[in-house]
């Protein structure tokens, strides 16, 4: 097979690709008969041919596929226009934070952003598929480390960890993320403040939360608008026959009818 018969058969098994094609999933197409040097070869001009159009062909972490480019973005939402997900600055923080520092336990991350960090927020970036546990750290207790997916950089358009741009804090960090995955964003501050006190929408908050293992007493626990009991004052509790009996002995006001 000449190399122009090649190029249309990797362009068109790309476009109808589902999801990022190995150089080894591509190989197959031709029964092994193109080794990978020759696949890349033909995968750069491939790339070059379309570099004046709308659709690009990348690499990233889990193979090569064909994506909009970014630009193209502001039109291509104008055909999707249900809400896009969003996420409080406090989940995006906490997202940068492992993928620039990882592996990290959940304690490294309180420590760095000086905040508890709500359960929520790590289920939130596991379920999206974006952080997941590696391991644990042989200390007491046992921490889960979580670290990033490869899921993460598919999203980002990356390869590697080692394209992510050199960024000092998490919160220029988080901005990196800003534009993460199909639709999302950050929440407005306002919303973010609000989420962060529980007044807010959002889907989750940076509230501090409880440790799993404790339970409220309920003796002790009162509603948030409801004043806690206070203990009875001596005019609050009935007098005995013989406590005024002793009051009138002793004189007290208390004894006066």
């Amino acid at each position: 097979m000449n190399t122009v018969d090649a190029k249309r058969v990797l362009e068109t098994a790309l476009i109808c690709a589902p999801q990022p094609a190995t150089l080894r999933e591509l190989r197959t197409l031709f029964n092994d008969a193109l080794g990978t040097d020759t696949l890349k070869t033909i995968l750069l001009e491939l790339q070059q041919d379309w570099a004046l159009r709308g659709v690009e062909l990348v690499q990233v972490a889990t193979g090569w596929r064909f994506q909009s480019r970014p630009e193209m973005r502001e039109y291509l939402d104008r055909l999707h226009p249900e809400k896009p997900p969003r996420y409080t600055r406090a989940t995006m923080e906490t997202l940068a934070i492992i993928a620039y520092r990882q592996p990290v336990t959940r304690g490294d991350i309180e420590d760095i952003r000086g905040v508890t960090v709500n359960s929520l927020i790590i289920k939130q970036l596991e379920d999206r598929g974006w952080v997941e546990v590696i391991g644990h750290r042989e200390t007491v207790g046992r921490p889960a480390l979580f670290a990033t997916t490869r899921q993460f950089l598919d999203d980002l358009g990356l390869q590697s960890l080692d394209q992510l741009p050199v960024m000092e804090n998490p919160a220029a960090q988080a901005s990196v993320f800003e534009a993460l995955g199909p639709g999302g964003s950050l929440l407005p501050d306002e919303t973010v403040a609000a989420a962060e006190a529980g007044e807010g929408a959002g889907p989750v908050s940076d509230a501090p939360s409880p440790p799993e293992d404790a339970e409220a007493d309920p003796a002790t626990a009162a509603p948030p608008d409801i004043a806690a009991p206070q203990p009875p004052t001596r005019e609050d509790v009935p007098v005995s026959r013989h406590e005024k009996s002793q009051d009138a002995a002793n004189g007290t006001p208390e004894s006066l009818p």
